[in-house]
């Protein structure tokens, strides 16, 4: 899970698992300061990456995270899919748009999650998708919106997973 400061990383991991408290979520951006692993069904792991862009910690700790960041998603070759959480009530940001750029250049498989659906009414959600897809270069139909109030989303994103398990197994079988 990569995406801003407080954009909903650790909600998200904390409604797939469906334990409230398991990742730490706090209103304060900059809560997850390290890389968070949480084991699913001791088959893969959950990865809970540290936000960029505005974080309530002092400077020299945040731009340690673009090392520690990069270096985790050049070097980790277990990495099956990454998901960009971007919040639906804001326009992509340039880190944003740079961490989109990353994964395409690399060919790593990847999806768009749109975060706290749930404080925008039907015809906001429309418009915003759209504005986002255009933003990001993909079909609106292929971000996957998430709500923590109603789940929405959870069994969208537990489809990608399988997906991205199902080709591990079948590279490890060819």
């Amino acid at each position: 899970m990569i995406g801003r400061s407080n954009v909903g990383k650790s909600t998200l991991i904390n409604s797939l698992i469906g334990r409230k408290g398991l990742a730490r979520v706090s209103q304060t951006p900059g809560k997850t300061q390290a890389i968070q692993f949480y084991l699913v069904n001791e088959r893969f792991y959950l990865v809970d990456l540290p936000g960029y862009g505005y974080a309530k910690v002092p400077r020299e700790i945040t731009a340690s995270w673009g090392d520690l960041i990069r270096t985790y998603l050049e070097t980790t070759e277990e990495l099956r899919m990454l998901f960009l959480l971007l919040d639906a009530r804001r326009v992509p940001s340039g880190d944003d748009l740079q961490i989109r750029d990353w994964m395409i250049e690399r060919g790593s498989p990847w999806a768009a999650i749109l975060t706290k659906t749930d404080k925008l009414s039907n015809n906001e959600m429309a418009k915003s998708r759209k504005e986002i897809a255009e933003t990001i270069g993909l079909p609106s139909g292929d971000l996957i919106g998430f709500s923590k109030m109603n789940r929405k989303g959870v069994p969208e994103i537990w489809s990608a997973i399988g997906a991205a398990l199902g080709a591990t197994r079948a590279e490890q079988n060819s």
